[in-house]
């Protein structure tokens, strides 16, 4: 047998061959009579076939009498007059037709053999060739089986990558979300010591260093919450993409799934399957939408929109992370500097008291010692008046002298200079009085603004220190960057 996808010919197209009868003569009759039959598309065979005899061009259709004879022969002539007819075919031609048919018969024999061979081995060559065919479908559909599960997997694996960053993202959406609430606190509390820092009093009602830190941490505060709402917002956006990179992987996986089924069914069917049928025109519908390429390039990009997706999720989680730990750091190291002022602050009102203290009790003496010193000026002129009575009767009584001895003598003199002196000590206790009583008012007006300014401090200390009493409990590390 040749290999097959050699060029045949049928034994039967091919040159002619010696039969085993011997050549038979050619006759004029014969020759003239018959002509050979050619097969269309077939080389001429001058050989007899079985309807060889159905023409004889030299009879004529129809005989004396006008009747048409349907056999082809020379009617029959009657038995009186044979003797002086002649015969229409000589015993040559007779043995020249028997060994015709034998030959053509033989022949007609050996090319039936022949074409039964040829059919045998082409019925052959077709059963290879379908089976080759078979066996090449079934390796392409291996191969299309293999390639789908491959992509199969790679689907599998970058789904179950990207809903482990779907879920890796919305706990962080969730640790912004609780870090943004858990500053709604320190936030409160920081306007409030706000307010109340504007319920300080007098000179104490001062742009100082904490009303500095309390703005600059209501602001940081207010900073640090907008930043993560708008990273919150960045990943809830993020969220939607990874959904539609995931949902196009989950509807792709199942048709790759449903590929596989059909591919896989397809590879399983054989010639005794009960499932097979004739779908006559099937393989002239082409109802196609890629090619291997397009179909290679199709999977790769869903592949890549999805690594994208999780890449840009990867880095706002990064962003996130990043965002919390400095956002928690600058606020706890603003909430430490303001601690700090308040509490220098509060060390300087309290010192300050203290020494307005100190100062109202030395005050509080110096007025205590000056009412005595009053009190005791005023004995001292009341106990001048005495004298100076004394001193003045005696020189009222000495005028009554008579005559002569309204003399002015030593003891006159001595009244006089009396009179004077008491009367001059009398008028400069009464200005030291004076000036007593004014000290005393100007003590007293001091003491006065001590006990104000020592309110006013009072109630400095006690607002910080009530501030202070609201900034105890801030929130924890953990819970600033959103784990509760």
């Amino acid at each position: 047998m040749e290999f097959l996808g050699a060029t045949q010919l049928a034994s039967y197209c091919g040159p002619k061959r010696g039969c085993l009868l011997p050549d038979i003569a050619p006759t004029t009759t014969t020759k003239d009579t018959y002509q050979a039959y050619c097969l269309p598309g077939y080389r001429h065979l001058s050989t007899w076939w079985p309807g060889l005899f159905h023409r004889v061009v030299s009879v004529p259709p129809n005989d004396d009498s006008g009747q048409f004879n349907p056999s082809g022969r020379p009617p029959t002539v009657l038995l009186g007059l044979r003797s002086s007819l002649h015969a229409r075919y000589s015993t040559r031609d007779w043995h020249h037709a028997n060994m015709v048919q034998l030959k053509g018969s033989e022949v007609s024999r050996y090319c039936a053999g022949r074409l039964n061979v040829d059919s045998v081995r082409l019925m052959q060559d077709k059963d290879q060739l379908t089976y080759q065919m078979q066996e090449e479908s079934r390796r392409n559909l291996v191969e299309r089986i293999s390639n789908i599960d491959y992509w199969r997997s790679e689907l599998m694996y970058e789904l179950e990558c990207l809903l482990k960053e779907n879920q890796a993202l919305e706990t962080t959406k969730k640790h912004l979300e609780c870090a943004v609430d858990e500053l709604q606190g320190p936030l409160k509390i920081a306007v409030e010591c706000l307010y109340h820092h504007e319920k300080r009093k007098g000179i104490d009602l001062v742009h100082d260093d904490v009303e500095k830190n309390l703005i600059k941490e209501t602001d940081v505060f207010k900073e640090c919450q907008e930043m993560l709402k708008k990273l919150a917002q960045k990943i809830s956006q993020q969220l939607g993409i990874n959904r539609d990179a995931q949902h196009a992987l989950e509807q792709y996986l199942s048709d790759k799934n449903s590929a596989h089924f059909i591919d896989e069914k397809c590879f399983n069917l054989r010639n005794t399957s009960d499932s097979i049928n004739f779908y006559y025109g099937v393989e002239k519908a082409d109802k196609t939408v890629s090619v291997p390429a397009t179909w290679a390039k199709f999977s790769e990009d869903n592949m890549r929109y999805s690594q994208h997706a999780r890449a840009n999720s990867v880095k706002l989680r990064e962003d996130a992370e990043v965002a919390l730990e400095s956002t928690s750091e600058d606020m706890w190291n603003q909430f430490i500097s303001t601690n700090l002022a308040f509490n220098k602050r509060i060390a300087e009102v309290a010192d300050a008291k203290n020494k307005f203290q100190t100062q109202l009790a030395r005050v509080l003496q110096e007025i205590f010692q000056t009412e005595d010193t009053i009190i005791l000026l005023e004995r001292s002129i009341k106990a001048k008046e005495y004298p100076l009575k004394v001193a003045q009767t005696r020189l009222e009584g000495r005028t009554k002298r008579p005559n002569i001895e309204l003399c002015r003598d030593a003891p006159q003199f001595q009244l006089v200079t009396e009179v004077y002196t008491i009367d001059d000590t009398i008028q400069t206790l009464k200005q030291r009085l004076q000036e007593a009583c004014d000290t005393l008012h100007m003590l007293m007006v001091n003491k006065s603004n001590l006990e104000h300014d020592i309110a006013v401090k009072a109630n400095s200390l006690y607002v910080d220190k009530k501030c202070m009493d609201m900034r105890k409990v801030f929130p924890s590390t953990p819970r600033l960057i959103g784990y509760t």
